[in-house]
């Protein structure tokens, strides 16, 4: 049983993006919880993750109007590529008008040119939710970036970076491709490398880098599952075949809904450029479209098994941890039930 009361507070001024106002922190991923009132809530973070279109955001609001409604929650992003402004038809970001006047933070705070570091989301996701507890409300951490939701509830430390040793080991992987870095990797390190999806090509960078700077294995520093901040974390358990009909069905939806327009209006922005943002599933399928290179249709099957592939990999993820509670997918208010039974309400 846990205790999910919260003590009266006065509701945050909305901000444009459906967040609480002004964002003074410094950095790019500065904290968007504004000045919190004082009063603060019991009982852990609540957070809902899991593979892409599972129904996470829905049921997390669902879960905030359970509770008491909008102002008894906010919810804490956790998808790395929902932190881009622009980034909305690509990411099945919710729109302001279908977020129930629940607060959102963690959305719209990067440019498709900056790069998203864990390290960063890790200060400004922290400082969110005791932000939100502070205000006496519930904090909802919601998204399927596994180790951003680690970074967010887990003991997690975050060696330096050296702009010299990244960028070479960038060069070889542009010059030669990622699998031999990967196989470096195995050498160094086996436990990192069969954690590490050999075509991902930034965590096998990543983990070279920090053995280049430490002498230590990469594998040392990954997170064990040792809450820093408490948290009941729950999951849909959507059966592969259905889940890989609703992977279909948005893929088609998305492009229906101007996905290609919305990748063109960003490569304008440096999409290109962009570290991360340009290798977000889905725009870099819609670029090619853009450039000429494949039809609409190609694109939507592209996107399609690139999202399947997507899903495995974070079931993988997620799958590992002992402490998430997996609900089986069912109707919306059944759905809402379970979470609520497992919270204890």
């Amino acid at each position: 049983m846990h205790d999910f009361t919260s003590a009266p507070a006065a509701d945050p001024a909305p901000g444009p993006q459906g967040g609480t106002g002004a964002n003074p922190a410094p950095g790019p991923l500065a904290g968007t919880g504004g000045d919190p009132a004082p009063g603060p809530a019991t009982g852990p973070v609540v957070a809902v993750v899991g593979m892409t279109a599972t129904g996470k955001s829905a049921l997390a609001l669902d879960l905030a109007e359970a509770l008491g409604g909008p102002g008894a929650a906010e919810v804490v992003n956790a998808d790395a590529m929902q932190l881009y402004r622009g980034m909305d038809v690509g990411t099945a970001k919710l729109p302001v008008a279908e977020r129930r006047g629940v607060a959102h933070h963690q959305l719209d705070v990067l440019d498709v040119r900056e790069e998203a570091t864990v390290a960063a989301y890790q200060g400004a996701a922290r400082a969110d939710l005791a932000a939100i507890r502070r205000r006496g409300r519930v904090p909802l951490l919601v998204g399927g970036s596994g180790l951003y939701v680690r970074a967010a509830l887990d003991h997690l430390d975050f060696p330096g970076t050296d702009p010299g040793v990244r960028a070479e080991l960038e060069a070889r992987a542009e010059r030669l491709g990622t699998r031999p870095l990967h196989d470096e990797l195995a050498r160094l390190d086996p436990e990192a490398a069969a954690r590490i999806d050999p075509r991902n090509t930034r965590r096998v960078v990543r983990a070279l880098e920090v053995i280049a700077l430490t002498g230590e294995k990469f594998s040392a520093r990954l997170p064990e599952h040792v809450y820093a901040v408490p948290a009941v974390q729950l999951a849909i358990a959507v059966p592969r075949p259905e889940l890989d009909a609703r992977i279909a069905a948005r893929a088609e939806q998305m492009m229906r809904e101007g996905l290609v327009e919305e990748t063109e209006a960003l490569l304008a922005q440096g999409l290109a450029e962009g570290p991360t943002a340009r290798r977000a599933v889905g725009y870099a399928q819609a670029a090619e479209v853009v450039a000429g290179r494949l039809s609409r249709e190609e694109a939507t099957a592209a996107i399609v098994v690139a999202t399947r592939q997507l899903a495995r990999r974070q079931e993988k993820w997620f799958r590992r941890d002992p402490r998430i509670t997996w609900l089986p997918v069912a109707d919306a208010t059944d759905l809402r039930d379970q979470a609520l039974r497992t919270l204890g309400l």
